[in-house]
């Protein structure tokens, strides 16, 4: 090969390889269109490999010289430097026969939101999630790890979205299998997800499983009235309880309440002692339950095996502005907040309790950059919930999306718009079949 036929066919090669670099990829089922921005395709071109078209006055253009390549045969010239990719033909007779247990194992292998939208193939794939093989193998399987799930009503239909920290995608989940009266966002564990709101005077909860769609109402409380609750789910023996305390607006004098999925009834417990709440949020690890106090300065723990509520004189930082209980994996509890008095010297910082001296230290701060894109205003509010060691903060007026890996030390954005709704409701989500509401 001459030196100018060379220079033709690396051209022609780079020329072709822009174009396919260029060309957008875009799963209209996967997730919602405008969660995923494509890039790229609008982007303006100035080298002179990327102007398809336009003139070229090297010298190597200018005359070229066309021969064969030694040791080369005609087809392989043809297809020299573009990627071979061979159709690969499926034997029905084979694939037909494969053994139900083989099946089982490799589609629980299957990301559970591909395997959610498999069910319109066929009635056979529908009914197998139902399966107890199939759900035997999903098991046992490792998690497909977490995900955030983000709900909303829009004009008074449930809207739903996940977005897959492994994959990076949005997928959009129908939630009209839900009453109208499921309003509240209270959390989710072990796959499981609770709602809670107002049947009427009657102030109800449920928990549903979003791919199953399969969901159920939890008993009346014995005191009918709007309650902080959370949700703590046990894979060990399938059960889920809901534990209901006092609001930071409610009434103080109220029992706390638990329920139990096992024996399906709400039990009275200890009433908190009196104290001024600061939160509302909660957080519960290591099978305690933590909200934080004013008056006693500190933490209010309650042991949910024993039923019973405890002080923890653990001072605030100085100049705390706001503060979210976040809990970590085994016994880690973490506080998110900021510090500052003035927008110019405000920062967001991360401690860590220490609970042998009852004092929480720092272990990191959000970079500057991050701070001042994901709240612009000194008075602007921000949202922030936890899971394992995964932190997530969503900003109320920018929708924007920040993740921090408390082992990794690492922070992130959440790609997509799905967080821009202002009455979006955000919460940590792990995707599993095998968790049953029942």
């Amino acid at each position: 090969m001459t030196m100018d036929a060379a220079a033709e066919s690396s051209e022609s090669r780079l020329s072709s390889s822009q174009l396919n670099k260029n060309k957008p990829f875009h799963n209209d089922e996967s997730c919602p269109k405008e969660v995923l921005p494509v890039r790229g395709c609008g982007s303006r071109n100035t080298s002179p490999s990327g102007r398809i078209g336009s003139r070229n006055t090297s010298p190597s253009r200018q005359k070229v010289v066309k021969t064969k390549p030694r040791g080369l045969d005609e087809e392989t010239v043809a297809t020299f430097g573009k990627a071979v990719h061979p159709d690969v033909q499926m034997e029905d007779n084979i694939w037909a026969m494969l053994p139900e247990d083989l099946f089982n194992e490799i589609l629980a292998r299957v990301p559970p939101f591909m395997i959610f939208r498999l069910r319109s193939v066929c009635k056979r794939w529908n009914s197998i999630l139902q399966d107890n093989s199939f759900l035997k193998f999903h098991s046992e399987v490792p998690s497909h790890g977490p995900c955030l799930l983000t709900f909303w009503k829009n004009s008074q239909t449930p809207q739903c979205s996940v977005f897959s920290l492994p994959l990076k995608t949005w997928y959009r989940i129908p939630f009209n299998f839900l009453p109208q009266w499921a309003f509240w966002l209270v959390g989710s564990s072990g796959g499981l997800v609770c709602f809670s709101g107002l049947d009427g005077l009657i102030f109800r909860a449920l928990v549903c499983n979003p791919l199953t769609q399969t969901w159920r109402t939890l008993r009346s409380m014995n005191y009918n009235q709007q309650r902080q609750l959370i949700m703590v789910v046990d894979r060990t023996d399938k059960s889920f309880k809901v534990i209901a305390t006092s609001d930071i607006y409610g009434d103080k004098s109220l029992p706390t309440e638990v329920y139990d999925s096992k024996i399906d009834k709400w039990t009275v417990h200890q009433i908190m002692p009196a104290v001024n709440l600061c939160s509302s949020k909660m957080a519960y690890c290591d099978s305690r339950l933590y909200l934080e106090t004013l008056s006693p300065l500190g933490l209010m723990m309650y042991r949910l095996d024993s039923g019973y509520w405890e002080h923890i004189p653990a001072k605030f930082p100085r100049s705390l502005l706001d503060g979210y209980l976040v809990a970590g994996t085994q016994k880690r509890l973490f506080l998110v907040g900021r510090i500052g008095l003035y927008s110019t010297l405000q920062s967001m910082r991360i401690w860590e309790l220490d609970h042998a001296k009852i004092m929480w230290v720092e272990i990191s701060r959000m970079p500057p950059k991050y701070f001042r894109a994901l709240l612009r205003l000194s008075a602007e509010r921000f949202e922030c919930f936890g899971q394992d060691n995964l932190i997530c903060f969503t900003s109320w007026n920018q929708g924007k999306g920040l993740i921090y890996d408390v082992e990794k030390k690492v922070w992130s954005w959440i790609a997509g718009c799905a967080l821009q709704s202002y009455n979006s409701q955000v919460c940590f989500y792990e995707p599993r079949f095998d968790a049953s509401v029942h």
